[in-house]
């Protein structure tokens, strides 16, 4: 009996169920495969299948358990019929990891009215839209852990990115406020706030910068920044608290980042 407890110990996500958004490259591809190595059975979620299946050929040459569903976390039915499936495939859904996100670095004086529609769609009802199709069955069963993954911009302000930073903002209140709500229900509620990280996502919008936020922002591709795994370690280290603790946020940044 003490030894199953011991392993039990060691590997406290072993079979526990985890929808990662976004997991198809980056952040939420480190997240993933650490999961994975955790024992965790994990459902890989992106709109770009190719990636994504990439991502799932990796983590099973390392032994893990895992399925890919392409989805777009903008569209609620889609991301309804997204978990059923993960469900029908792994069992009820133990951890959300929102981590889909999408960033531009822009003046508003320069509208880009596109670009802020899309973040409030991707950042705000996409991260709505994963939460309200797993809460109501996590409050039933007395258990679950959902981690949203905030940045640096949603506790500081940052030229150049009101829009990005507001959805941000947004993401740390109602993530507060959940926490407040579910506690007392079983459910955990983690936020994590990652600085610069070296991704596609960061070279992405560097490149799509205006002229007066590269003049401020142009040396993030030199760093210093984390890694995608950085990021990932700090996901993992709020999932594996022992059942009476819970870390409600982390800010993680480069040691030389002035913060």
């Amino acid at each position: 009996m003490e030894s199953q407890t011991s392993k039990q110990d060691d590997k406290p996500l072993s079979c526990k169920v985890a929808v990662v958004t976004g997991a198809s490259v980056g952040i939420g591809a480190a997240i993933s495969k650490m999961l994975a190595a955790e024992g965790a059975r994990v459902v890989l979620v992106a709109r770009k299948e190719r990636p994504l299946m990439e991502t799932k050929e990796e983590i099973e040459k390392e032994g893990g358990v895992v399925v890919a569903l392409k989805c777009d976390v903008t569209n609620r039915n889609e991301v309804k019929e997204m978990i059923k499936n993960a469900e029908s495939t792994f069992g009820p859904v133990d951890i959300l990891v929102n981590n889909a996100g999408v960033y531009y670095f822009t003046f508003m004086k320069y509208a880009k009215e596109d670009q802020w529609e899309e973040m409030v769609d991707v950042n705000i009802k996409g991260v709505l839209n994963c939460i309200g199709a797993v809460i109501p069955d996590m409050c039933d069963r007395k258990r679950g852990h959902i981690v949203n993954i905030s940045s640096a911009t949603g506790r500081e302000a940052f030229k150049g990115a009101a829009v990005y930073g507001g959805t941000k903002h947004f993401l740390e209140g109602m993530t507060r406020t959940l926490r407040q709500e579910v506690c007392q229900e079983g459910v955990k509620v983690t936020i994590v706030q990652p600085g610069p990280v070296d991704t596609p996502g960061l070279t992405a919008c560097l490149s799509n910068m205006d002229d007066e936020c590269k003049n401020l922002y142009g040396t993030f591709e030199e760093g210093p920044n984390l890694t995608a795994y950085t990021a990932a370690r700090a996901v993992i280290y709020a999932l594996k608290q022992p059942t009476d603790t819970t870390v409600n946020e982390m800010l993680i940044m480069p040691q030389e980042f002035p913060i």
